[in-house]
């Protein structure tokens, strides 16, 4: 592009201003049209799944093509080149200034790095973060993963925060998904009935359905669990599995009330925090 630069040159100053306005444009332009053209390329490849890998590197991919067609409409300028190799050509409290200002960017880029190589969650998993954050992830870019919550509502997380969070995949390396919930019933309950009457409530609800498998390879629901031993109450949880798709909110509700609702007509007490006073004399 040297022809172009030395053409430039013998321009007049406006003429050289319009020109450079009118490269600026164009040079969007393209990199908008080559982003678009590598990320239908990577969506392709990644065919009907979305894989967290292929949408990360293809927008590593279309970061690269946007740097790199800025860098050499920067070098086809002598004026500009002139001053571009002074910045980079310096002093070294240049490049620690630019290293600084830079490494909030570069560790996002290279936990989402190490995100996509391992994978502890793909597009459409549903996970829950250590600070209580859950949903179903929706994309990843190079510095932020996104996460689907109820609605509309979109909750966008730093790369690096991510990846150093304990999280819980209730999808990992699944084509369903699930989500456990936790129930309290009156310490005199019979544990047969309260296990009983909330396994029938979930296997009545249109959203579950058998995910397990016992020793003959038949297929069932997960059991219902005693768990702990509560100031006023004792604690059951069961596992609900159901299809992607369904939103997991609409499924917990659905289960909650058909559970609540068998709790009450089987009259096993659903208890509350309660104190009993003792009074002597």
């Amino acid at each position: 592009m040297k022809w172009l630069a030395d053409y430039v040159e013998k321009l007049d100053i406006p003429w050289q201003v319009l020109f450079w306005i009118g490269i600026i444009i164009v040079s969007i332009l393209l990199v908008w049209a080559v982003s678009k053209i590598i990320k239908a390329f990577f969506r392709k490849i990644g065919k009907k799944k979305k894989a967290l890998h292929i949408v990360f590197f293809g927008n590593v991919a279309s970061f690269a093509v946007a740097v790199a067609v800025i860098i050499l409409i920067i070098s086809s300028f002598s004026g500009a080149n002139a001053v571009w190799k002074t910045m980079l050509g310096g002093t070294a409290i240049v490049s620690a200034v630019l290293a600084f200002a830079a490494q909030d960017v570069i560790k996002d880029i290279l936990a989402g790095l190490m995100i996509s190589l391992n994978k502890p969650f793909d597009i459409g998993d549903r996970i829950v973060l250590d600070d209580g954050t859950a949903g179903i992830v929706e994309d990843m870019t190079l510095r932020h993963v996104v996460i689907r919550t109820l609605h509309t509502f979109r909750v966008v997380i730093p790369n690096s925060r991510i990846n150093a969070m304990l999280l819980t995949n209730y999808s990992y390396k699944r084509e369903d998904r699930s989500a456990e919930l936790f129930y309290s019933v009156g310490y005199d309950s019979d544990m047969d009935l309260v296990k009983e009457t909330i396994a029938k409530a979930v296997e009545e609800s249109p959203y579950s359905y058998p995910a397990m498998k016992d020793s003959d390879g038949n297929e069932k629901y997960a059991p219902v669990l005693f768990r702990r031993f509560a100031d006023s109450a004792l604690i059951m949880s069961v596992a609900v599995f159901y299809k992607r798709g369904n939103p997991t909110e609409l499924v917990i509700d659905d289960v909650n009330v058909r559970v609540r609702e068998a709790l009450i007509a089987a009259g096993i007490e659903i208890p509350y925090n309660y104190v009993n006073v003792v009074k002597k004399g």
